[in-house]
C-alpha cells in the first residue's frame, strides 16, 4: 500500500478543528429492536450521527423481565467511545471533549492507548508523525466512573463470526462442548451460510451497524481516512449482547499470529485490536469498569494461522461457504485479486489439494503472476506485510515451501515457480510442517476445558 504525505493536512485539520466533541448517545426500543444513536461534532459544520440496531432475540427476554435499558447505560456510553475513533480520524482534533458519561485517569489512558495503537496503520499510511502523548487529549466532565453493570450471567458462550475460516473452527470446536450461539454484525452471505452449516440457521444474535453519511461525505471531500480498530468496537458490542442475553463467555477467534507487526521494525500492526496485548488490556478494563464476571477471550489464541488452516481443512461442509475477502464481501465472493485472497489460498494449500482449492476460489491463485507483489509482501521480501488480517511471514513461507514439494515433478504454477528460486524457499524447505502444527503458546485466557478441546483436535500431547 502506498504511503501518502498527509502530514500537512493532518496539522491543518487539527488547527481548523481543535475540539472533537462526543455530544450524546441515545437509545430506545422500536418494534422490539434496540436503536442506539451517537452524536459527534467538530466545529459548527461537522455533525456525525451513526446508528446501530441490536435486533431483538428471545434470549433478551430474561434481561427485560428484571431490568430496563437504563441498567446498561454504562455500556452504551462505552460503545460511543469505541465508535468515536472512526469519526475523530477524519479531522484528528487535538482535544476530545466528552459531554456525556465520565472517565477516570486510568480509563482515559486505556482509550488513548487503544486509539493510538489501533490507528498505527492510519498514521503510517498517511505519513503522519504522531506520538501517544500528543496525538489526543481526552477531557471528561468528571473523573467519577459510571456504575458497573449489575446483571446475572450464566456460563454460556457467544461466538462472534465473520464468515472466515477462523470463526468456523471455533464454532466447530465449541458447539459440541457447550451452550453457544453466534453473534453476527451486518449479516452477509458467508456469515449466514456458516451459521446455517453449524446448525444456527435463523438463531443468532444480530447487530446492524451503519456509518454516518456525514463521514462518507468528508471522505469524498478528501479529509483524512484510513483503518481503525474494528475488532475493538466489536469487543464492546459483544459485552452489550452478553449482558442482554446473560451469557458471560465471549469466545473470539484471534490467533497468536495476530501479534506480529505489519511493518518490519515498527510498532504498526493492522491487527492490533486482535492482539494478545489488546485482549489483556480489554479484559482488565472490562473487569474493573463494566462487570467482573464477563469473560472475553480468544479461543484460538494458543495456536497459529497455519494450525487453524489444518483444522479448517477438516470442516468440509464450510469449504464453499466461507469467505475472507474484504473486497468481495458485499458480493459474497472471492475477488481473487487481493492479498487476503492470496493469503488464505496459500495457508490452506498444504492441507487441501490444488484442484479443490481452485474450485473453492474459482481459479488457481498460485498461477496468477499479477499477485506477485502480494506474494513478496506476505513472504517478507518487502518491508511491510499487506495491511490485511494475514498470518506471519514464517507461516506463509512454510506453507509455500511445503506446497511446492507436493507437486513432485509436475509443472509448478507461476508463483510457486518464482518462489522456489528465492532464498526464502532454500531456508524454509528444510523445516518440518508437522513440527509447526504441534506449536502451543501458553499466553492465552482459555479455561483448562478449552485447552483440552483444542489440543485434542490438534492431537497435541499434554
Amino acid at each position: 500500500m502506498q504511503v501518502k504525505n498527509n502530514g500537512h493536512l493532518y496539522e491543518q485539520l487539527r488547527k481548523q478543528y481543535p475540539v472533537f466533541v462526543f455530544e450524546s448517545y441515545t437509545y430506545k426500543i422500536i418494534d422490539g429492536d434496540i436503536h442506539v444513536r451517537f452524536k459527534y461534532t467538530a466545529g459548527s459544520d461537522i455533525v456525525m450521527e451513526p446508528c446501530t440496531i441490536i435486533k431483538n432475540h428471545e434470549e433478551y427476554r430474561h434481561f427485560f423481565s428484571d431490568h430496563s435499558l437504563q441498567d446498561l447505560d454504562t455500556l452504551f456510553f462505552q460503545l460511543g467511545m469505541a465508535e468515536l475513533i472512526s469519526y475523530w480520524k477524519a479531522v484528528c482534533s487535538p482535544t476530545v471533549k466528552i459531554l456525556v458519561g465520565s472517565l477516570d485517569a486510568d480509563a482515559v489512558d486505556f482509550w488513548k492507548k487503544l486509539y493510538f495503537n489501533g490507528l498505527g496503520e492510519f498514521f503510517y499510511i498517511n505519513g503522519i508523525n504522531a506520538t501517544e502523548a500528543d496525538f489526543m487529549q481526552i477531557e471528561s466532565p468528571s473523573a467519577q466512573m459510571m456504575p458497573k453493570v449489575d446483571v446475572n450471567l450464566l456460563s454460556k458462550t457467544i461466538v462472534p463470526i465473520g464468515g472466515g475460516k477462523d470463526s468456523v473452527v471455533t464454532l466447530e470446536a465449541l458447539r459440541q462442548q457447550e451452550d453457544i450461539i453466534p453473534l453476527i454484525i451486518n449479516p452477509r452471505g458467508a456469515t449466514l451460510e456458516c451459521a446455517q452449516k453449524a446448525g444456527f440457521e435463523g438463531n443468532f444474535f444480530e447487530i446492524n451497524r451503519t456509518i454516518s453519511p456525514a463521514l462518507l461525505d468528508l471522505n469524498a471531500k478528501g479529509y483524512l481516512n484510513g483503518h481503525t480498530p474494528f475488532s475493538a468496537m466489536l469487543a464492546f458490542y459483544t459485552l452489550l449482547v452478553s449482558c442482554l442475553s446473560g451469557r458471560k463467555n465471549i469466545a473470539l477467534s484471534n490467533e497468536s499470529s495476530a501479534n506480529e507487526s505489519t511493518v518490519r521494525g515498527m510498532n504498526v500492526n493492522h491487527q492490533y485490536s486482535k492482539s494478545l496485548e489488546f485482549e489483556s488490556d480489554f479484559r482488565q478494563y472490562t473487569s474493573r469498569y463494566i462487570h467482573s464476571e464477563l469473560n472475553y477471550y480468544s479461543f484460538l489464541r494458543p495456536i497459529t494461522e497455519l494450525q487453524i488452516a489444518s483444522l479448517f481443512a477438516q470442516c468440509e461442509p464450510y469449504h464453499y461457504s466461507f469467505k475472507s475477502c474484504n473486497a468481495g464481501s458485499k458480493q459474497n465472493i472471492w475477488c481473487c485479486n487481493c492479498a487476503k485472497c492470496l493469503f488464505t489460498f496459500i495457508i490452506l494449500s498444504p492441507f487441501i489439494d490444488g484442484d479443490t482449492l481452485e474450485k473453492m476460489y474459482g481459479e488457481n491463485l498460485l498461477d496468477k503472476e499479477s499477485l506477485l507483489d502480494y506474494l513478496q509482501e506476505l513472504c517478507g521480501m518487502k518491508p511491510t506485510k499487506p495491511f490485511e488480517c494475514v498470518g506471519t511471514i514464517d507461516e506463509v513461507n512454510l506453507s509455500l515451501s511445503h506446497t511446492a514439494g507436493l507437486y513432485k515433478g509436475r509443472a509448478l504454477p507461476a508463483l510457486l515457480k518464482y518462489y522456489v528460486q528465492t532464498p526464502q524457499y532454500a531456508q524454509y524447505k528444510q523445516l518440518s510442517l508437522n513440527m509447526a502444527l504441534q506449536q502451543w503458546s501458553d499466553e492465552h485466557f482459555l479455561s483448562k476445558e478449552g485447552e483440552k478441546v483444542l489440543k485434542t483436535w490438534l492431537k497435541i500431547k499434554e
